[in-house]
């Protein structure tokens, strides 16, 4: 394993465009329990508390399972290493950018700047009728749904609900990069979830090459993945930033 990640840091090195594509997997460590799976989310929860029409339909019982799903568990979920280690490859000029399935916030937590977020975030709440944005933090979700200050209308975690379409400027940012990039590091992802999963095959299809960390392989091992770092994401970031970092 040791030779695999001096190879692959010395590849990081020689691009001159290398992007990362992240997953739920980079969020488990950090105490995030992934949707899907055996342990995932959907086990225990009803995907259809985030469907667009259930929730206008249902705002208040759709917000008592957000507020568990989310907030509950979100609240005291801080960056770990993996999250570290890709701020500082940008820092230092290594990364371009990290295109994320996740909407915890916890890449820009740990400090990386251009983060452009398939599925929204969870941090921001957006009224549907007037479209304006606030900070989750400023309200109490003990009190559900919280309401826009101007209207009253419910407000709606800023993330993508099951019927609604993927921002348009994180969809195009997103592919650009990939037809960009010339390094791919897939982190945490098993390639399950349309159309982010067409990310890295985009890379691929425009010559990038496809590092992928996952502890097992994936929907994208064997199609697209030129170098398997088999492993958890943060022993394997931490490893590999030793080598380009030095």
């Amino acid at each position: 394993m040791e030779k695999q990640i001096i190879e692959t840091a010395k590849l990081i090195k020689k691009s001159s465009f290398t992007i990362a594509f992240t997953g739920a997997g980079i969020s488990v460590e950090s105490g995030i329990p992934p949707f899907r799976g055996e342990h995932g989310l959907w086990n225990k929860y009803n995907p259809e508390v985030l469907d667009m029409n259930y929730f206008l339909e249902n705002p208040e019982k759709s917000w008592q399972f957000i507020r568990e799903i989310f907030y509950d568990f979100f609240v005291d979920t801080k960056p770990n290493p993996a999250h570290f280690v890709l701020a500082e490859m940008e820092a230092t000029g290594l990364l371009k950018s990290i295109i994320t399935q996740n909407i915890d916030n916890l890449h820009q937590e740990a400090g990386s700047k251009t983060v452009h977020e398939f599925h929204g975030n969870s941090k921001t709440l957006i009224c549907l009728k007037c479209g304006k944005q606030y900070s989750a933090s400023k309200f109490d979700l003990k009190n559900i749904p919280p309401r826009c200050p101007d209207d009253g209308e419910p407000l709606k975690p800023d993330f993508i609900f099951f019927g609604e379409g993927i921002p348009e400027d994180a969809y195009k940012n997103s592919f650009a990069e990939a037809e960009k990039a010339d390094v791919c590091i897939i982190i945490g992802s098993t390639g399950e979830i349309m159309p982010a999963s067409y990310v890295p095959q985009t890379a691929k299809q425009t010559g990038s090459v496809i590092i992928e960390i996952n502890p097992e392989e994936t929907n994208y091992t064997r199609q697209i993945t030129d170098i398997h770092l088999k492993g958890k994401a943060g022993e394997i970031l931490v490893e590999l930033g030793k080598y380009l970092f030095e």
